[in-house]
């Protein structure tokens, strides 16, 4: 079975990089890069590091820079310690400057969805470098933002690793779906607000995701994240729901507001109570752990395609 980088042994590889980025790097050699948002950035030293972005903080750990990660925002929850031992500037669509630049660093790594718009025109008129990383939902932009990461941290031999093997476990991915007759009709569930479900449409990294898991998304007449009626739901009749386990949630998901919805109930995900319960960083991240969290899902779509066996924990 193809081994997949998540779960422990993702964290393994992080404590293998970590040692290894006690070597002290090259943190002063100028790069000038082109970022996700088609700018020319240069960057002359990437000691003191600012993560904005879930992913982008999982890209730097996995490179073994976390010893040099100086901040982070609130979804940079995975490794856990990032958010634990690092400064925090809040949530990444809501900065303000002068939090930002109260950090220190001598370089910001920031996921292309960052904001609001105005405090990010700020921050790229700093002295600071400020690269966007493209956010693109898609293995090709994975790869390509582990080998930005790579490029401006000094780091782009191990990023190059990196890039090939998520693109490996891609490939792998893509032979499995390949065995996949029929595809199960799928509804991403973002959360429940005021009696309805806020559902993953088109463009959206919950379709992303449910594409390389090997599922067919229901809702395709919506673009982004939007709220659902009973009657949708009911027109829509999924196979199964794939719900987004809450950060507040103790337990795992409270599914008892979901299975209470009239249009839930009348699907046949609802009436088989065929809900698969989810974490958002991992599923919805796209960094270099989504490989695995689509195995994952795969595993529960289709068991008799990959088995549960070794599927990697969250």
């Amino acid at each position: 079975m193809h081994t997949f980088r998540g779960g422990a042994a993702f964290a393994r590889a992080i404590l293998l990089a970590a040692a290894i980025a006690n070597i002290p790097p090259a943190f002063a050699a100028e790069v000038n890069i082109v970022d996700g948002a088609g700018r020319s950035v240069q960057v002359s030293d990437a000691s003191r590091i600012l993560s904005i972005g879930g992913d982008v903080t999982e890209i730097l750990y996995a490179l073994g820079a976390g010893a040099r990660v100086v901040g982070v925002d609130t979804t940079s929850q995975f490794p856990p310690e990032a958010l634990k031992e690092k400064q925090s500037v809040g949530y990444m669509r809501a900065l303000s400057s002068e939090g930002v630049i109260s950090v220190g660093a001598t370089v910001v790594l920031a996921s292309e969805s960052s904001g609001p718009p105005e405090v990010v025109k700020t921050l790229k008129a700093t002295s600071v470098p400020y690269v966007a990383v493209s956010d693109k939902s898609s293995p090709e932009g994975i790869v390509s933002k582990v080998r930005l990461v790579a490029k401006v941290i000094g780091a782009e031999t191990e990023g190059e690793k990196l890039a090939q093997e998520i693109a490996d476990d891609f490939r792998v991915l893509a032979d499995w779906r390949s065995k996949i007759d029929r595809p199960v009709r799928a509804l991403f569930v973002l959360a429940v607000q005021n009696g309805r479900v806020m559902a993953g449409g088109r463009n959206t990294s919950a379709d992303a995701i449910l594409a390389l898991a090997g599922a067919t998304n229901v809702v395709t007449d919506v673009n982004g994240f939007r709220p659902l009626p009973d009657e949708a739901i009911v027109a829509l009749a999924p196979d199964v729901i794939v719900a987004m386990r809450r950060s507040s949630d103790k337990d795992g998901h409270d599914l008892s507001q979901l299975l209470a919805l009239k249009g839930v109930q009348s699907t046949p995900a609802g009436a088989a109570k065929r809900i698969i319960v989810v974490d958002g960083l991992y599923t919805l991240g796209f960094g270099p752990r989504t490989p695995a969290a689509a195995r994952d899902l795969m595993a529960e779509f289709y068991p008799h395609v990959i088995g549960k066996a070794g599927s990697s924990k969250q």
